[in-house]
């Protein structure tokens, strides 16, 4: 683990953001409706103008180089006009293979891309921003992903030796972007993981947890390190990420043992020494409270998810 705990959550749910359809329209009106499926899904206005409409809210207008990332708990639309009863977008895209669906016209040019999170940190990521994040072309931020976007969609276009890779490499860049567009502080949660990564005062804290995981912190150590009282620093820690600090401190170090005993053969004493429980019982214990299966279960179960 790394000093970065943006950096560690991103690379711990092994987040892959895949931008491999886009699409054109225009000439006459038009509407695409995507499913709540649970995931952070991508979609970008590349030219032209068109509407979102989440269920329930009023439509949002995206302008030509807006990037708008919904969190996958509600569906929506994409329109020439909110009056348009809608296409089921992934009917259509699985009847046409093509990178580049056509609708029409090509007045309008959208991508549409989503993230595959790891289940052991998907809550993170997906509870640390809110229903819709919108990124405006004028915004600083926009410059950018602009130049992202218009690279995917020359890939998308014009695949050539690499480009699936390339495309790849676009699209986790892209990822950073919004991550870091959220953590300004305009579009964070009230609480969450995300408001507690962009507070400049807790974050050394956070940034101990992360880089030394199997330490014996105790709360008079964390709240030193950020030159706070300790009844201060757990009253704003928990009030920022919802938990108090050992309770992040034990779910930090319980993501940490998922991922390894998914991705590698170490064996249960092993990791439990490795972040920091003074025995395997005790570990065991202390997974199985919190992922809801024993240490071995987890490892099975995701071992044989694995296996084609």
């Amino acid at each position: 683990m790394s000093s970065d705990p943006l950096s560690d959550a991103l690379g711990l749910v092994r987040a892959r953001c895949l931008i491999s359809r886009g699409f054109t329209a225009g000439g006459r009106p038009w509407a695409l409706r995507f499913d709540a499926r649970h995931r952070l899904k991508l979609h970008a206005a590349v030219r032209g103008e068109c509407w979102l409409i989440l269920d329930g809210r009023p439509p949002v207008r995206l302008d030509e180089g807006d990037l708008a990332v919904t969190n996958g708990t509600e569906a929506f639309i994409l329109a020439s006009d909110p009056t348009v009863p809608p296409l089921d977008a992934e009917e259509l895209f699985a009847t046409d293979p093509a990178p580049i669906v056509p609708l029409g016209g090509e007045e309008v040019i959208g991508i549409a891309g989503h993230v595959r999170l790891d289940s052991c940190c998907e809550d993170l990521i997906l509870a640390a921003l809110p229903t819709m994040t919108r990124i405006r072309a004028a915004d600083p931020a926009a410059t950018v992903l602009r130049y992202l976007l218009d690279r995917v969609l020359v890939e998308l276009a014009h695949p050539g030796p690499g480009s699936e890779f390339a495309g790849e490499q676009y699209a986790q860049l892209i990822l950073v972007e919004v991550m870091r567009f959220a953590l300004d502080g305009r579009n964070v949660p009230e609480t969450g993981w995300l408001r507690l990564l962009s507070d400049s005062d807790l974050r050394p804290a956070l940034a101990l947890m992360h880089e030394h995981p199997a330490h014996p912190w105790r709360l008079t150590d964390l709240a030193q390190a950020v030159s706070m009282s300790r009844s201060t620093f757990a009253t704003r820690f928990r009030t920022l990420s919802g938990v108090p600090p050992l309770t992040y401190l034990h779910n930090w170090r319980i993501r940490l043992a998922q991922a390894a005993l998914r991705d590698t053969d170490a064996t249960v004493a092993s990791l439990a020494s490795q972040y920091g429980y003074a025995s395997e019982s005790s570990f065991s214990h202390a997974f199985t409270r919190t992922a809801g299966v024993s240490p071995r279960r987890y490892r099975s179960l995701h071992r044989n998810r694995a296996t084609p």
